[in-house]
């Protein structure tokens, strides 16, 4: 066997995503969690720092998405969307995952699911929805607004939450479909950081986590500004 073929098919751990991106992905899955079961035990407190939390992930991925690692940014997940398509159409091929990071498809998912969660998010910064008998929550922005615009936010907040929900339910079903059939398991990665791959394979830049500790404090900082008025 020539060393080029066997560079193809010998498979070996290659850490492809960085402890931020991984942080972030699992934060996102509790929180969103969290302010739904908050709204429906009426703990607004609770909802309103969830969100205020939300947010500041958000603006972390962001920023990310632009000065992090390889497999976190943009530009190295987000194709076109005719490559979309193709992804989808070769789905029943089997095969190794060689894709070091997001498919086409997959980081298309990811952009949908990071835009829907900047609605709710923002939405719920003017929404002054009444949940329970008594109970309103004001989000910190509603006293900018008119009581008209306060109350379409209140609605698109209401409504965006279903199209999230349907998107993440979309999400978890094709990390299903992946694993029943390709073998593809897409979870474990996200835990451990870690992919077998191809040797041949380019190890993705990972940088610094100290980068990231700078860019969440000053997403914090923001949000905090933000929920304060400052």
């Amino acid at each position: 066997m020539a060393l080029r073929d066997f560079n193809r098919t010998m498979m070996l751990p290659m850490r492809v995503w960085d402890a931020p991106t991984r942080l972030f992905h699992w934060a996102i899955v509790l929180l969103v969690l969290t302010s739904f079961a908050s709204v429906e035990a009426n703990w607004m407190q609770v909802h309103l720092l969830s969100g205020y939390t939300v947010l500041t992930l958000l603006l972390f991925r962001l920023i990310w998405g632009f000065v992090g690692s390889d497999t976190a940014r943009f530009r190295q997940f987000v194709g076109s969307p005719v490559k979309a398509l193709q992804s989808l159409r070769s789905f029943r091929q089997r095969g190794p995952d060689t894709q070091v990071g997001h498919n086409p498809a997959g980081g298309w998912m990811v952009v949908v699911m990071l835009l829907l969660l900047g609605v709710q998010v923002l939405s719920g910064l003017f929404n002054t929805e009444e949940y329970g008998a008594a109970y309103a929550a004001a989000g910190p922005l509603v006293q900018f607004v008119s009581k008209q615009t306060a109350s379409l936010a209140g609605d698109v907040h209401a409504i965006n939450f279903y199209l999230l929900a349907g998107v993440i339910v979309l999400h978890i079903a094709a990390i299903g479909a992946y694993a029943r059939f390709k073998q593809h398991n897409l979870v474990r990665p996200m835990i451990t950081g870690v992919k077998r791959l191809p040797a041949a394979t380019r190890q993705p830049r990972l940088v610094s986590p100290l980068r990231a500790a700078l860019v969440l404090a000053v997403s914090a900082i923001a949000v905090w500004a933000l929920a304060t008025q400052l």
